[in-house]
């Protein structure tokens, strides 16, 4: 009996615990395609071809050159993110892939961007955050207390929902690994919901509308 080679395709997964910062050292736009070179905290073991989120986006790493290390980025995901706003000198939060046997320490990511959020509003007490966030109606049925949410690649814990608008509590150790401590009122972030809220409400939609309950 012979046996024949099998490709297994594996998809690259996060937990939304920020690893570092990055900095924006250079970034090109050529027909459709943006090339965005960063400079990252730890490139060990990193190799072309590997993801890596970067607020919160899964991209492909094109080039390294010490630790300064090229994406390419098409139009579609500047379209649907943040990355398009951003420029040279910029941080931006990153997190490797996950590896088997790494502890997951905040939830499942797939490093794709559901829709973007603003910031409605801001306030610090001592050495903790408090952060609104303005939810495009495309996100809205998806929140809920105390679930999860990813904020520009951070794995964060919604609090109270009002008007279309969630808060979160940010603890000292959140804005000292991340870059959410520098984000302003009306900056855009990156929203990924959690994929099991979105497989349970998308679930019982499909059944309400099967039995016409809904339209």
């Amino acid at each position: 009996m012979s046996l024949q080679a099998t490709t297994i395709e594996v998809m690259a997964m996060f937990t939304g615990i920020v690893q570092g910062v990055g900095e924006i050292v250079a970034k090109t736009t050529v027909n459709t395609v943006t090339s965005m070179t960063i400079s990252l905290p730890n490139v060990e073991n990193l190799a072309i071809g590997a993801s890596v989120s970067i607020n919160g986006v899964c991209l492909t790493v094109v080039s390294i050159d010490s630790n300064n290390v090229q994406f390419d980025i098409i139009d579609e995901t500047i379209d649907r993110t943040n990355l398009g706003d951003l420029s040279v000198g910029d941080k931006v939060n990153i997190e490797r892939s996950l590896k088997f046997g790494d502890e997951v320490g905040g939830h499942i990511l797939s490093g794709h961007i559901f829709d973007t959020g603003i910031i409605n509003s801001k306030t610090k007490n001592g050495d903790q955050m408090s952060l609104s966030i303005l939810a495009p109606p495309s996100v809205q049925k998806y929140l809920t207390e105390k679930g999860y949410i990813a904020i520009d690649g951070i794995s964060l814990t919604i609090g109270e929902i009002n008007n279309g608008c969630f808060d979160l509590h940010i603890i000292p150790e959140t804005m000292r690994l991340t870059i959410l401590d520098s984000k302003e009122v009306g900056d855009i972030v990156n929203i990924e919901i959690d994929s099991n809220t979105q497989l349970i409400v998308e679930t019982i939609e499909r059944l309400l509308e099967e039995r016409g309950v809904m339209e």
